[in-house]
């Protein structure tokens, strides 16, 4: 290994030790970096109209401050309300299924699991109260450390702040480290960069989408149709839409559940089934093909397994990171793959091992 190597080695291993080190203050500029990278190509449009820079970075700004405030309004006081509401259901939801399901379970299997339920109920309890304790002590200690609430009010506003500089100069920061980037190695970095671009927009800007717009759909039909917990019964199906099939089989069980619990009829179950067939139709005929096309986004087992491992290494900011680097990972890995099956190694083992079969 050359000394070059070494002492690039060294730098890597650096920047890795000081991102460490400053975790606790990068959430905001991680999160203002997505939203610009997401803001980045409607800027480039408008520009590409003739609009100024700096002018199509405030409209694109004022569009997204204006979309996250409207659904902030919207949706934390509805989730709030349908989230207190299951809360409150929850004690004759319990009865409900120790009084009817587990008896008809019991007949049809034999199995008694009154007692195993019971347990179950009690546990769960606890654990509601234990974290409503929780988050009340939490809020508590936030209110009377007064430096913590401003830290956290300061996070908050930075986000705004660097999200219009780094979009405002999104390209010019693009260009300047494609300038730092040595001769005899840019084209092939430039191509590799260029391929974890196309990744990350068919996730981000695509998947995401897909995800919003199954949640919207979920949400406005099972509220049409006036089933309880309906916005949180169809976001959670979105959400759970980075999975293929899962969104819609978590979703379907739950509100049929649900509308099964709350009226007992048969319209109901099938106004359900309607939702998600629909749901299901659009997502196929028009979500897919407009949003994602024939792009190759990241795998769901390597999208989980990323955010899970993000997580559990560096927290929330880890979340944040754990797409981008489950990216660059995989376009690397495919390039060492490429790398590999057209080298001398590659061949090498293939003739031994056809000269072995002979």
């Amino acid at each position: 290994m050359s000394r070059t190597h070494i002492w690039s080695l060294l730098v890597l291993a650096a920047m890795v030790w000081l991102l460490v080190l400053l975790e606790p203050i990068l959430m905001p500029f991680f999160i203002s970096m997505i939203l610009a990278y997401l803001g980045d190509p409607l800027t480039d449009w408008l520009e590409a109209k003739g609009l100024a820079r700096r002018w199509a970075v405030s409209l694109v700004f004022l569009v997204l401050t204006l979309v996250l405030t409207i659904a902030i309004l919207v949706l934390v006081p509805l989730l709030g309300r349908q989230f207190g509401q299951l809360i409150e259901a929850l004690p004759e939801v319990f009865t409900w299924v120790q009084a009817t399901l587990l008896p008809w379970v019991q007949s049809l299997t034999g199995v008694d699991l009154s007692t195993d339920f019971d347990q179950l109920r009690q546990t769960l309890m606890a654990n509601w109260k234990e974290t409503g304790t929780f988050a009340a002590a939490f809020l508590t200690q936030v209110s009377r450390s007064g430096l913590a609430l401003v830290l956290w009010i300061a996070n908050l506003a930075l986000i705004p702040v660097v999200t219009f500089y780094l979009l405002l100069d999104w390209d010019h920061l693009k260009g300047r480290l494609r300038d730092l980037l040595p001769r005899a190695y840019e084209p092939t970095i430039t191509r590799l960069a260029r391929q974890c671009d196309e990744v990350l927009a068919a996730f981000l800007r695509g998947q995401l989408l897909v995800m919003l717009s199954l949640g919207i759909i979920y949400a406005v039909g099972l509220t049409v149709i006036d089933i309880k917990f309906g916005v949180l019964i169809g976001l959670m199906a979105g959400l759970a839409s980075i999975v293929p099939y899962l969104g819609v089989i978590v979703g379907l069980v739950v509100a049929a559940l649900v509308a099964f619990f709350q009226y007992g009829d048969l319209l109901h179950l099938v106004g359900v089934g309607v939702v998600f067939a629909i749901g299901q139709m659009l997502e196929g005929m028009v979500l897919q093909p407009l949003l994602l096309g024939d792009k190759i986004g990241l795998h769901p087992v390597a999208v989980i397994f990323a955010v899970l491992a993000g997580g559990q290494l560096f927290g929330f900011t880890g979340v944040l990171l754990a797409l981008p680097v489950a990216a660059v990972v995989m376009v690397l890995l495919r390039y060492l793959h490429d790398r590999y099956k057209n080298s001398s190694l590659y061949d090498a083992v293939g003739s031994r091992g056809d000269n072995e079969d002979s």
